[in-house]
């Protein structure tokens, strides 16, 4: 078990490092954004506009013709904020410094662009099984838009591993651990719990699935916006001296901390943008699933709202958790991961700080595995059609129970270099169809400019 790990690592360390997937993600990013003239930036506040028109609660209940809007941006979200937004900052902090942080902006900034093209490509290629139920996704826009089936089922089957199996293997060990260490519940009691709830949303299909995340993820965010906000109201005056350590620290790690980590610029950049995008998703190809399921008039429409999933995900739920760790001065050198979490929350609310985390944990991974299932299966429909989900619903749900029991180290390493591997194809199709998003962004400007009178 030890030699795999070592040899998924190896992989993981050429994949994730310097010269291929991080250098590919924001160079396509940065590509895009000139390409499309900053619609992340320019398009914004109209963006933010068309979401919160579209919030509801309680939406129109998801069927074979899709879901809405926001129920989309729900399904989108619940998969972006997860185990990464708690544990994965807090990595990116320990080992690449407080300036990992700043790297983690200029990964989202570029990677909104990118998911403006993946939503609009989602929406242009999307399509309807025999049964009649919409369905879409990169596999889609591969094939039919690239015109290259063999990278289609690529894809197809590393994301189905990725996500549906190892991925929620991930999100399981960490609620299992984080019930543990807070309240002393057995791994296996979480285990059956986590697989009996996953099972039951799963059951009830894309109806069930729309109508949990569209009430989960604005309740878990709000939960964890507001507690994470008391904790730096508390430490104030430790907010501008964490924003100028961020700053300092993405140029001069050393110096940001006085030693306390030991990064290079390197090192800051590298964990700053890996965990950055491995949080918000942009260019994995995972949530074009869920953008492509929803019923809106024009593809850009889309594109915004997938665009303030990205910010929502890294520029306020990734950087509450910064924040606390940073104004609280819970970074020590001696912790990294969910550890440093927990022991910033702790600081700021005492004991009750690690069940707040757990409780917070559960909510992001729980979303999280229900997103995760729902990309994946679009794909098991893909290669195999309807009849296979039942037996992958029944997999999944033992996957995980299974990721509450084991030891975490492999798993997460074959998560990361199945990611990887999703991302490829995906990207192959991005750069080459781009142009279709640019058509789809210029066809509304157009329509918006002359219903509202006025040039953009």
């Amino acid at each position: 078990m030890q030699e795999l790990t070592s040899i998924v690592s190896s992989i993981n360390s050429v994949l994730w490092g310097p010269y291929c997937l991080i250098p590919l993600l924001v160079g396509s990013g940065l590509y895009f954004s000139i390409r499309l003239k900053f619609v992340q930036v320019k398009r914004f506040v109209m963006a933010f506009r068309y979401v919160l028109e579209t919030i509801s609660l309680a939406g129109k209940k998801a069927d074979h013709t899709g879901m809405s809007s926001f129920q989309s941006l729900a399904t989108a979200v619940a998969a972006q904020v997860g185990t990464g937004n708690l544990a994965g900052v807090a990595t990116a902090i320990a080992m690449g410094g407080p300036g990992a942080i700043f790297w983690m902006w200029i990964a989202a900034l570029f990677g909104m662009a990118t998911i403006f093209v993946e939503a609009v490509l989602a929406q242009l290629y999307r399509t309807q099984d025999k049964k009649g139920h919409v369905t879409g996704g990169p596999a889609y826009y591969i094939q039919n838009g690239l015109k290259s089936k063999g990278l289609a089922v690529f894809f197809a089957v590393a994301i189905i591993i990725a996500l549906g199996f190892i991925g929620n293997m991930v999100q399981s060990n960490s609620i299992a651990a984080a019930f543990d260490k807070a309240w002393g519940i057995p791994a296996p009691v979480v285990g059956i719990v986590m697989a009996a709830l996953a099972g039951f949303v799963f059951i009830g299909g894309i109806g069930r699935i729309a109508s949990t995340t569209e009430k989960l993820v604005p309740l878990m965010a709000v939960f964890y916006l507001v507690g994470g906000l008391i904790v730096c109201i508390s430490y104030w005056d430790g907010i501008l001296p964490a924003f100028k350590m961020i700053f300092v620290g993405a140029f001069d790690p050393a110096a940001a901390t006085g030693g306390v980590v030991g990064a290079s610029i390197k090192e800051a950049i590298r964990y700053g943008v890996a965990r950055g995008l491995f949080s918000n998703e942009a260019g994995m190809g995972s949530t074009p699933h869920a953008h492509a399921m929803a019923r809106v008039k024009y593809p850009a429409q889309q594109g915004f709202v997938a665009m303030v999933g990205v910010f929502f995900d890294t520029f306020i739920v990734l950087n509450m958790t910064a924040m606390v760790i940073l104004a609280t001065g819970a970074l020590d050198g001696t912790r990294t991961g969910i550890e440093l979490t927990q022991y910033a929350f702790e600081l700021g609310f005492g004991t009750l700080g690690l069940s707040f985390v757990a409780i917070c944990l559960f909510f992001f991974a729980f979303s999280t595995i229900i997103g995760w299932y729902f990309f994946a299966e679009q794909n098991v429909k893909y290669l195999f059609g309807n009849r296979a989900v039942l037996p992958y619903q029944l997999i999944v749900v033992l996957f995980v129970f299974l990721g509450s029991l084991l030891q975490v180290n492999l798993v997460w390493e074959l998560a990361d270099m199945f990611n990887g591997l999703m991302v490829l194809p995906n990207l192959i199709a991005l750069l080459a169809l781009y142009k279709l998003a640019g058509k789809a962004l210029e066809d509304y400007e157009g329509i918006y400019d002359a219903k509202h009178g006025h040039h953009f």
